[in-house]
């Protein structure tokens, strides 16, 4: 009896089990069943992808939180507030006495061309700037450097200049911040002699531009767009150019610059460019900011080939407006021959390759290194 029972019993589990396992098992309707562990899916059935995506922004055009543009200047997601910011572009010596820069990590776009005695000179171009606590240290312009900066419809940041910039600083629509002219906008360090010794910070520029009526929202001067960059989630490795794409993993302008000797290495895990120069104790090495302690990199180098004349006192002129001048264009470790042309003040200097199309740039900060059109440098 005891045996029927426990027989009994053991089949109203088995049945129980079997319908428990019959429930757990059932795909609702309109729905596909996972797939087999192991298994993969075809790769003509997988969706295309150009990039990688990132996981917390499936939509590239769309930011990854309210209240975020594309910037004008790298089109990287950047605040509303600071889009609508007008820049600063400010003059940085580059001597090894001058080393090292503060904050030069900071900015979206740096140029960089030779001054008197073949050294070179830097403007960096910031779109966010007013929580900079120190910025510099801070030179003299020339007048190519002012005629650069128009093309952003920034805030001109110098301490002093040749008499004959002024009449590119005069003109109407014209705002500079010199510091020979308003020394509250500026103070010395104590940490290197002058003329090298000359710093400012967002804070005092700020008050120094609403003091001087200055708009320090964008005024719509410029054009609509400067740069032309890549589509969202989307990466251009210039495969594109075929066998024109050549390797370009190390851009070294030392035959250009020989008292700067700037030379860049590409990093393929970043896609960035390092850069790495003459520093203050005489020798090659990392050009590091000295605020943020990074070296600086950008992901595109543009290097610019411009006509240049001596015009006496040991100063230069460069030929800024052209249509016929060319230089190269480098990313994602390889690079193509390009030309260049700029019609106007305000109008941006536009880079096209040897088809006649603009550009595209990748998202992220640029480079542009002016040289001479009778100069050399090299990449591998």
């Amino acid at each position: 009896m005891k045996t029927k029972r426990k027989r009994l019993l053991f089949l109203v589990l088995a049945v129980l089990l079997l319908a428990l396992t019959a429930c757990t098992s059932v795909v609702p309707e309109g729905t596909d069943p996972e797939p087999v562990t192991g298994e993969k899916i075809p790769s003509s059935e997988a969706e295309p992808s150009q990039t990688k995506v990132d996981p917390g922004m499936l939509d590239p055009n769309l930011p990854p939180r309210d209240g975020l543009v594309r910037s004008y200047y790298t089109n990287e997601w950047v605040d509303e507030e600071i889009a609508q910011l007008r820049p600063i572009a400010v003059m940085i010596p580059n001597e090894n006495r001058a080393q090292p820069h503060y904050n030069l990590s900071k900015a979206s776009i740096v140029y960089e061309a030779k001054v008197e005695g073949s050294m070179t000179r830097l403007m960096a171009i910031f779109e966010d700037w007013r929580d900079l606590e120190k910025i510099g240290n801070v030179r003299s312009i020339r007048s190519y450097y002012a005629y650069w900066a128009f093309e952003w419809d920034p805030i001109i940041v110098h301490f002093g200049g040749p008499y004959f910039v002024y009449d590119l600083l005069d003109q109407p629509t014209t705002q500079n911040i010199d510091g020979t002219l308003d020394s509250d906008a500026f103070y010395r360090s104590a940490d290197r002699e002058p003329p090298h010794n000359a710093f400012t910070s967002g804070a005092k520029l700020y008050t120094s531009a609403k003091r001087q009526n200055y708009a320090t929202e964008n005024r719509g001067i410029r054009a609509e767009q400067h740069f032309q960059f890549t589509a969202p989630g989307t990466i251009n490795t210039l495969s594109q150019y075929g066998e024109n794409a050549q390797a370009a993993t190390h851009v070294d302008m030392t035959a250009a610059y020989p008292l700067t000797r700037c030379y860049f290495d590409y990093n393929d895990e970043d896609g960035l460019y390092y850069r790495s120069q003459y520093l203050s104790g005489g020798t090659d090495g990392p050009h590091v900011d000295g605020a943020t302690r990074t070296q600086l990199s950008f992901t595109n180098l543009i290097v610019q080939r411009v006509k240049q004349e001596d015009i006496g006192d040991g100063y230069l002129a460069m030929q800024c407006h052209d249509t016929t001048k060319d230089g190269w264009f480098f990313t994602r470790g390889k690079g193509i021959h390009v030309t260049w042309k700029k019609m106007s003040d305000y109008e941006p200097t536009y880079f096209y390759d040897d088809n006649g199309n603009q550009i595209e740039l990748n998202e992220g900060k640029t480079m542009i290194l002016i040289i001479r059109d009778t100069d050399n440098f090299s990449y591998r």
